[in-house]
């Protein structure tokens, strides 16, 4: 009778020679970021950043009347300045984070 003190012969053998028994992972696939789908999901992190900017340049302009007094004083060269200024920026920020969303959803699968 086994008293549940020692170990199957397999998993003895899987722990001393360091390989596991779970399947492995096929060399083959392409990386997250290098493949239609990594293009696909960082294009849709940009566009909400896009989309975020945008609501909280409206946000900014409608809550604080300094700034589109300054808006208004500028022209209509500086709206557009001020807005691709914020649309950029958290389109830009909004991409970086979706590269390391998307690097670290490869790494844990």
């Amino acid at each position: 009778m086994r008293d549940g003190t020692r170990d199957h012969p397999a998993r003895l053998y899987a722990r001393s020679s360091g390989s596991s028994m779970r399947a492995k992972k096929s060399p083959k696939k392409s990386p997250g970021l290098i493949s239609p789908a990594g293009v696909i999901k960082l294009m849709t992190h940009a566009l909400m950043g896009a989309a975020l900017g945008l609501a909280l340049t409206l946000a900014l302009v409608l809550a604080n009347p300094a700034v589109a007094e300054l808006l208004n004083h500028g022209g209509s060269a500086a709206v557009f300045v001020f807005v691709a200024t914020l649309v950029t920026t958290f389109a830009i920020g909004a991409a970086l984070t979706g590269v390391v969303f998307i690097l670290n959803e490869d790494k844990e699968s």
